[in-house]
């Protein structure tokens, strides 16, 4: 009997449900670059979180907007923390800033008031305050701090977005809200980000880059629709087998599924050129956006359980996480970090998720020119060469948790 993928990028928000809202939209193709979703999901948005919403293909772009319209120009610097995303630091770099990089605390993985206030600057134009997996940043410490300073605060909330049941503290605090709609993300588009400002003045600037960014091509969105059905039906029956690879590597090359990062970006380059947001991935982020709380909740019920299971046995992790937290992956610290994900491959279970072995991940990124210099943050220096992920995806099951969670015990006390 075939047994199904524990994974975290084989399509981990492709139910029965997302298939069939991408499939319809397929055989739509006067739906693909226009039509309503955008405007629906901009107020859903609204019913969620504070601040004007405006939408774009990605959220690296939507991070560039709000430089762009904070005026951020060479000479000024942008605080981010160690043990980012490559497109964090890619997207100050193309507004002609430098990011100074803050070390983070190992608990949380995220940014501390402390490190914060050592990067700070005459020079220092903002803060980009990231919630790590889903765990809650010092946004409510941050927010005096920045305002002291005079300094701008964007909360980077590609991993989370809080519903009634919390986390309260996230969305609460930052001048700029940035959200995701990537594979993999707190919700999926596919592709896709958003920008929530608070202030009106900036909400109309970056409203007026939305509205004259450019849109996608028909095929563009065409091959993006195709992605889901793509890891539904071949990749993860695959992944098993000796094929996964070949077959994975084959697409890529065939253009047929569009890389999350391109080769360009992981040598530090981004295009100053903003993009629409496609109305059929704004049609498919609506339909997850819609059903927030189900999908917050799947997450919470596996958190809850890999902690649970986890302080149980003695389980090396971030101190930072507590109970109903609705992570997007939960990590743990283990030594041969690496070996472990390859013992686990061979058991049809596929740990490896980019954020390893890297400050700047992924860890195939051209560190040379990231502005990031070793020994600077070694809090995050030392948990990226540790950090092993669990999926808590919304189609991870928990019959899943529970394998994985005896496999990872045996491989931890060995």
């Amino acid at each position: 009997m075939r047994i199904r993928p524990i994974h975290h990028t084989f399509g981990p928000h492709v139910d029965w449900r997302y298939l069939w809202k991408a499939t319809a939209l397929s055989y739509a193709p006067w739906r693909y670059v226009a039509g309503t979703a955008c405007n629906e999901l901009k107020q859903e948005l609204k019913k969620v979180l504070p601040g004007e919403p405006a939408l774009f293909t990605s959220g690296r772009q939507a991070l560039f907007a709000v430089l762009r319209a904070l005026d951020v120009r060479p000479g000024h610097e942008v605080i981010v923390q160690g043990y980012t995303c490559v497109v964090v630091p890619n997207a100050i770099h193309a507004s002609g800033a430098v990011p100074v990089f803050a070390d983070i605390d190992r608990d949380t993985l995220n940014l501390t008031k402390e490190s914060v206030e050592a990067c700070i600057t005459q020079r220092t134009k903002a803060v980009i305050c990231q919630h790590t997996f889903g765990i809650p940043a010092p946004v409510k410490e941050l927010r005096p701090l920045c305002d002291k300073h005079g300094i701008v605060l964007i909360e980077d909330m590609a991993h989370v977005i809080p519903d009634h049941s919390g986390p309260e503290t996230i969305g609460k605090y930052g001048d700029f809200l940035l959200l995701s709609f990537g594979r993999d993300k707190a919700i999926s588009g596919i592709e896709g980000g958003a920008v929530m400002s608070r202030d009106p003045a900036m909400a109309r600037k970056i409203a007026g880059m939305e509205q004259a960014a450019i849109r996608r091509q028909w095929w563009e969105v065409a091959r993006l629709l195709e992605y889901p059905a793509r890891m539904y039906a071949i990749v993860r029956p695959l992944s098993s087998t000796d094929l996964l690879r070949p077959v994975l590597w084959a697409m890529r090359q065939l253009r047929l599924i569009a890389p999350v990062l391109t080769a360009e970006e992981k040598e530090g380059s981004m295009s100053p050129l903003l993009y629409k947001l496609p109305n059929a991935c704004a049609a498919l982020a609506l339909g997850e956006l819609r059903r927030l709380e189900t999908i917050n909740n799947r997450r919470r019920r596996i958190t809850d359980f890999f902690l649970r299971y986890g302080k149980e046995h003695g389980w090396p992790m971030p101190q930072g996480i507590v109970p109903g937290f609705p992570l997007q992956k939960f990590p743990l610290f283990v030594k041969d970090a690496q070996r472990k994900r390859a013992i686990l491959r061979k058991e049809n279970i596929h740990l490896n998720d980019g954020w390893t072995n890297c400050v700047v991940c992924p860890e195939t990124v051209n560190m040379d020119i990231m502005d990031y210099h070793w020994g600077k943050d070694p809090a995050a220096e030392a948990a990226c060469e540790q950090i092993l992920s669990l999926p808590t995806h919304p189609t991870m099951t928990v019959f899943q948790a529970e394998r994985l969670a005896r496999r990872m015990d045996e491989l931890i006390k060995k």
